[in-house]
């Protein structure tokens, strides 16, 4: 009897199972760290931490999102993608309206906790790029949930920057410029998973459209 798992549908239904159980794993380490980064930023009075915690906020609604469609059509994960890139939009948009309340209301940053938990969260990160490193090519929905956890690895190396600019200068600049830097990168990742998901979803409804 030949193995059922050289049938293409077994294959791919174990594809989808291991990549069901990797987005588990990624979710909860992400919710965990989003709760822990967003009360040390507030306590520290962080740009730089609660950027990375709506990071790991949104990276976790977008795990949630890419689980819910590894089972579905193309179009469903190509929508995935789009809600995906609309939540990065947003979390840059918040942190660059977090860090102009900074520049109205300056106070010191804690270097100490920012550094602490920005090696908790690089830590925590660098965890999860390691699962989903060999999901990265396999459609579009594991792109963009990719594409996430390589920019969580970006942030955190740049929240450690910060709190060595905070302990350097007794100044919140560096600190707010990461931020800044933070929430760019937010913006840019949500227009480059934008016109993936769009390019995505047109290429398989043309496709799927009668000729």
């Amino acid at each position: 009897m030949a193995d059922c798992c050289s049938n293409t549908a077994c294959e791919l239904e174990k594809l989808r199972a291991k990549q069901s159980r990797t987005l588990k794993i990624v979710l909860v380490i992400n919710i965990t760290m989003f709760f822990i980064e967003i009360v040390a930023g507030l306590i520290a009075s962080s740009t730089a931490l609660i950027g990375d915690s709506l990071d790991m906020l949104g990276d976790a609604l977008v795990y949630g999102f890419s689980l819910y469609v590894v089972a579905r059509t193309d179009t469903w994960k190509a929508i995935s993608a789009f809600i995906k890139g609309l939540i990065m939009a947003t979390s840059g948009l918040f942190v660059l309206g977090y860090a102009l309340y900074k520049l109205v209301n300056p106070a010191i940053p804690h270097f100490e906790t920012i550094g602490l938990i920005g090696l908790l969260a690089l830590a925590a990160n660098a965890v999860c790029l390691g699962l989903l490193w060999q999901h990265r090519t396999e459609d579009v929905n594991m792109r963009s949930v990719w594409l996430c956890s390589r920019n969580d690895i970006i942030a955190n190396v740049s929240v450690l920057f910060a709190a060595l600019g905070v302990w350097l200068t007794t100044s919140q600049w560096p600190d707010i410029v990461v931020g800044f830097g933070i929430a760019v990168l937010f913006l840019n990742s949500a227009v480059h998973v934008l016109k993936d998901a769009s390019k995505t979803y047109a290429l398989h409804n043309k496709s799927s459209t009668p000729g």
